[in-house]
């Protein structure tokens, strides 16, 4: 097992990701531009976070952490627009949207242990 597989925030991270490509894939009626911002952001989230904890410095580890994080915002954007535009129930987005914000809460401890 990786050091990246063991981290909570990466088990959490990783059922919000695939949850969000399910929705991605399965709807078509989605704008094409906003379900590739959609996956590349969730995407984004999984790899910066690993290839971050494979780094070696402290500083290494916290600017892929950022990266991370940076993602996580990018999703909650694209999920309150798909809310408040009717493209995914408001029930459906609320509920990604609070596991998105135990995720950034998560990195911004992982951030603030690398000081």
């Amino acid at each position: 097992m990786f050091d990246f597989e063991k981290l909570e925030v990466y088990q959490i991270a990783k059922g919000v990701v695939t949850d969000s490509l399910k929705i991605i894939y399965s709807n078509a009626n989605l704008d094409p531009y906003i379900k590739e911002q959609w996956k590349k952001a969730s995407m984004d989230i999984l790899l910066n976070l690993a290839e971050g904890t494979g780094r070696m410095t402290n500083a290494d580890k916290k600017h892929y952490i950022t990266i991370s994080r940076s993602a996580v915002f990018e999703c909650v954007t694209i999920l309150q627009i798909l809310g408040e535009t009717g493209s995914l129930p408001l029930a459906e987005a609320q509920g990604l949207y609070e596991r998105y914000e135990k995720i950034s809460k998560m990195l911004l401890g992982m951030y603030r242990s690398h000081e």
